[in-house]
């Protein structure tokens, strides 16, 4: 079979964004800003899981030729054991992870509904707020052998994403409406058109 960028992309089932960087780029540990996420993949997801095997195995085909011809015995690859490596963290439980990153900002988008062929259309979000760590999404990852310093492995590419779902917040932030749910609000005066304001 011939690998070439089908064979080592990957559109998850369900996960759940944590580490969310995706509007604006963050330095990684080389200095070098990227887009990126970790992603939360249950363990009962089997075909997922499948799916990214298959393409970190075309990947690992395709670093040969970077890599002398061969596998490296200390090879790296990108999916990792929640259980295992995060014990600590009730979210990463029953769950395997991996780093997807990118040079250019993903595409983030939400199903609107179907078209008049039974497809599914999209709106694009912009609003920061709306994708953040602790939501549900299906995202769109390419696998890719690299070879730097002397690090080999497979690394996870990030393309897009398509929020499916809310959930809670990862890394403790709460929601405007969890934190000011039971303050009384009926004496605030509206400023939005008090010019005076911050005068």
């Amino acid at each position: 079979m011939a690998i070439d960028n089908q064979t080592t992309k990957v559109v998850t089932g369900k996960v759940r964004l944590s580490y969310c960087n995706i509007f604006v780029p963050q330095a990684n540990d080389q200095g070098v800003d990227k887009y990126g996420t970790a992603i939360l993949i249950p363990k009962s997801d089997k075909d997922t899981l499948r799916k990214i095997k298959a393409a970190v195995d075309a990947a690992v085909e395709l670093g040969k030729s970077k890599w002398g011809g061969k596998i490296p015995a200390n090879l790296k690859k990108p999916l990792r054991d929640g259980d295992e490596e995060r014990p600590d963290d009730e979210a990463y439980a029953g769950h395997y992870f991996l780093n997807a990153s990118s040079n250019n900002k993903p595409g983030i988008a939400k199903p609107t509904g179907k078209d008049a062929n039974g497809k599914t259309k999209f709106a694009e979000i912009t609003d920061s707020t709306e994708v953040y760590s602790g939501c549900f999404a299906k995202v769109s990852l390419n696998f890719y052998p690299y070879d730097a310093k002397g690090n080999r492995g497979v690394a996870a590419g990030l393309n897009n994403i398509v929020k499916v779902q809310d959930g809670d917040f990862l890394g403790g932030r709460s929601s405007v409406n969890d934190d000011f749910a039971g303050e009384d609000f009926d004496d605030i005066v509206d400023i939005s058109d008090d010019d005076d304001f911050l005068s």
